[in-house]
């Protein structure tokens, strides 16, 4: 069969396209803090969610799949393994029984607090990696992301 896209095209892609360069370096990303939580029982999607309801007030559920860019089905499909851990508790808003809020328990709250020094040490890991300003970077990828 004919090749009619053109080789320096793919490597163009490759080495331009920021979706492509940055959905590669999240899986890495995410294996490296995957592999840093597995003494936990827990993956790098989890303690983010979990992090995310760390508040003083428990988040309705809308609010974050919003914060977490997920749409609800899938927000509620990643909630449902830490339900049954006991990490989580999905209750109706007492003001509006229709919403639910989403409330971390306490032994959530104490797994999070295990995971903080793990994900500390990888965070500075990873920081250790990049050139320039880390900071700098994630201000830079939260302004995109708000973009959208």
């Amino acid at each position: 069969m004919k090749q009619t896209l053109p080789f320096e095209t793919t490597l163009e892609v490759y080495n331009r396209c920021l979706c492509f360069g940055m959905h590669r370096a999240a899986r890495t990303l995410a294996r490296r803090f995957d592999a840093a939580f597995a003494p936990l029982g827990i993956s790098h999607g989890q303690y983010s969610l979990m992090m995310s309801l760390n508040r003083p007030e428990p988040p309705r559920l809308g609010e974050t799949a919003a914060f977490l860019a997920m749409d609800r089905t899938t927000l509620t499909a990643n909630l449902k393994p830490l339900e049954r851990l006991g990490y989580v508790e999905i209750v109706p808003d007492k003001e509006d029984k229709r919403s639910r809020r989403l409330v971390l328990t306490e032994a959530g709250r104490k797994l999070l607090a295990a995971a903080v020094p793990i994900w500390r040490k990888t965070h500075d890991e990873v920081d250790g990696y990049l050139s320039g300003a880390p900071s700098a970077l994630r201000g830079q990828l939260m302004e995109v992301a708000a973009g959208y």
